[in-house]
């Protein structure tokens, strides 16, 4: 090859490698946030790692996803400027690895916990502090869990303390009064633990008890809901219980689970 076509064949290799490069990176990042996830659901290995890897991600997931889009542009550009033959193709790749790297960033950041809230370094939430409602099936189910089911007996906690703390992130989660039977509650807490996609462990209208077991989706934890149904008076009282099975804080994730039921029963 002489040197006049080296250099006319010298873009289309710069072209080229601009577009692998953000292909590769992309797609580099696009695996590690889903090895995070993958890793548990095949079992390789247990959340630590998950979060570890997911951490990693999220830590050099912004400069890989800009590093990417600047490697698209520029081969966009240069594609223009030096009329290569087939740019489309380099342009096209570099775009992809784009797009993963920024949809590989953006994954691990929706699960960053809110920085403006000081979430209590506790799993295990009632809306009954007094007189939490007890777990009968579920309790089987959990017994290698590190998260016991004594109220505020894990994680060097108290009772007291735990309700203080309760108390002070999640006031509004208390017992919740209705004027419908408890018959017509009963069946509208299950069709909502349907609804919300949980696993309803057993179901006992006589004691007008109700558990359940919600899974999250990226990284499988298993959280257990207990729902009791009462009649107090003329009204129908509700009181919720939702505890993780592992780690110390939930993020505020039980909280949110019980006011999603909550909002269903209010429908």
């Amino acid at each position: 090859m002489n040197t006049e076509t080296t250099k006319r064949a010298r873009p289309g290799l710069w072209l080229k490698i601009g577009g692998l490069a953000s292909l590769v990176l992309g797609l580099g990042l696009g695996l590690l946030t889903l090895a995070s996830a993958a890793g548990i659901w095949l079992r390789f290995w247990d959340f630590r790692r998950g979060f570890s890897l997911l951490g990693a991600a999220n830590q050099y997931g912004q400069w890989l996803a800009w590093a990417c889009l600047l490697l698209a542009a520029a081969t966009l550009i240069a594609s223009q400027l030096l009329k290569v033959k087939n740019a489309g193709k380099f342009v096209s790749i570099a775009a992809i690895g784009a797009l993963v790297a920024w949809i590989a960033y953006f994954i691990p950041e929706s699960f960053r916990p809110d920085e403006n809230v000081n979430y209590p370094p506790i799993h295990d939430i009632s809306t009954n502090r007094v007189n939490p409602p007890e777990f009968v099936a579920v309790a089987a189910l959990r017994a290698d869990a590190p998260n016991k089911l004594v109220y505020g007996g894990s994680n060097n906690m108290t009772s007291e303390r735990l309700i203080e703390l309760t108390n002070e992130a999640y006031p509004d989660l208390i017992t919740q009064h209705y004027s419908e039977s408890v018959n017509v509650i009963f069946e509208e807490a299950l069709a909502a633990v349907d609804d919300l996609g949980w696993e309803l462990v057993t179901q006992d209208a006589f004691a007008g008890r109700i558990e359940a077991t919600d899974t999250t989706f990226w990284f499988r934890f298993k959280d257990d809901v207990v729902i009791k149904i009462n009649q107090q008076g003329s009204d129908t009282t509700v009181d919720v219980r939702s505890v993780s099975r592992v780690g110390t804080g939930d993020v505020g994730a039980n909280a949110i689970r019980m006011r999603k039921l909550f909002a269903l029963l209010e429908n």
